[in-house]
């Protein structure tokens, strides 16, 4: 497993296309056609072995019934220092961090019903 997770993550245009797609429920089929490309660019796309131009991801979300909206914001380097904290604390510590994080997700996942149960 890659120790950066930025690595490990697709790219902001791959993710937001195959979410804006699984989410209108089309295939990568019904996409391209709406879209007027063809099928294995969105796959490529989806994949990150290419990435779409701005105005060509505006087409395909808007193919899928979205509207990709930005505006910008002020840097802030809180995550940058949370990351940099993190690298520097020791691994005993950030496994120990782990784990109880991993409990605390298996308790939260035995009290949680599961889609369709009913508490009695």
């Amino acid at each position: 497993m890659p120790t950066d997770v930025a690595h490990a993550l697709p790219s902001p245009a791959a993710g937001l296309l195959q979410l804006a797609r699984l989410r209108a429920g089309l295939s990568q089929e019904e996409l391209a056609e709406r879209a007027g490309v063809d099928r294995t660019m969105i796959s490529a796309y989806e994949r990150d072995r290419r990435q779409p131009t701005l105005p060509t991801l505006l087409k395909l979300l808007k193919a899928a019934g979205f509207d990709l909206r930005m505006h910008l914001e002020p840097y802030d380097d809180h995550d940058d220092v949370l990351a940099s904290r993190e690298r520097n604390r020791p691994a005993a510590e950030r496994e120990a961090w782990d784990r109880r994080q991993r409990d605390r997700l298996a308790a939260l996942d035995t009290r949680t019903p599961a889609k369709g149960s009913r508490k009695r």
